[in-house]
Formats: structure tokens, C-alpha cells, sequence
């Protein structure tokens, strides 16, 4: 299932992609048009300002705007920040891949290779989806 934050992630970037001319949006003015919680906003858009896809600015007038243009963010850079690994086990991830314990012989794993379609499935689909075409920008 996808996390609240991530979903909420998405909103708040689809909001900042529809302004116009990339002014800075307070915090209150998404959470209240998103309808997201204040301080939970509030860390997900500080994440999102750490991994380099939005900017910040303080005092009046201040909140935050995207960094790119919204048809350079792809889904992949957005679901990795704040989601973590896309795929659903870690012996397919191709970013945090971790041996499972249990399996002696991934290439012959039913699992393995069931989660691996699904993993490069939806990797094309985040790789082919920017914000822009989320808000129809």
C-alpha cells in the first residue's frame, strides 16, 4: 500500500506545480487546500526540500516552490524519497537489495521472479510519469 506520506508527497507537488510563476506557497495554504495535517505537511515538505526537489523561503511571502520544472520530475525520484525502495521484497530492489534469508537460490524462487515483473512494471510506469502530467501542467 502506498503511505500516507507519499500520497500526501504527491499532492502537495501537484499543488506547487499548478502555480503559475513558481511563487513561494506557504505550508497553511497547502495543507488547507490539500486537506493534510500541519505538521505532518510540514515534515514531508522538508524531506522533499533535503532530496533537492523544492526550495524554501522564509519570512513574508515566504513557503515553498519546486526546484525543477514539473515535467523533469519523474515519479521514480519521488516514490525512492519518500516511499524508499519501489519494489515490494528486497532481493528484487535494484537500489536496496538485500538477500532474503529463506530462499537458497533467488533464480529458481517462484517469488523472486513474480516480484521482479512486478517491480520493473512498476518502474516503467513511475519512470514515464512526470508531475507535470499529474496536474495536467
Amino acid at each position: 500500500m502506498l503511505s500516507k506520506k507519499t500520497k500526501y508527497g504527491i499532492k502537495a507537488l501537484t499543488y506547487l506545480a499548478r502555480q503559475e510563476n513558481k511563487t513561494p506557497v506557504s505550508i497553511a495554504t497547502i495543507s488547507e487546500s490539500e486537506n493534510i495535517s500541519l505538521k505532518f505537511l510540514e515534515s514531508i515538505l522538508l524531506t522533499l526540500r533535503k532530496n533537492g526537489l523544492l526550495g524554501s523561503k522564509k519570512g513574508k511571502g515566504g513557503g515553498y516552490y519546486l526546484l525543477k520544472e514539473s515535467n523533469e520530475i519523474q515519479m521514480t525520484a519521488v516514490m525512492r524519497i519518500l516511499e524508499g525502495p519501489i519494489s515490494m521484497i528486497p532481493c528484487v530492489s535494484l537500489n536496496f537489495y538485500e538477500k532474503c534469508d529463506d530462499c537458497p537460490d533467488e533464480n529458481a524462487c517462484a517469488v523472486h521472479k513474480l516480484m521482479a515483473q512486478v517491480r520493473d512494471s512498476s518502474l516503467e510506469i513511475f519512470r514515464n510519469t512526470t508531475l507535470a502530467e499529474l496536474c495536467n501542467c
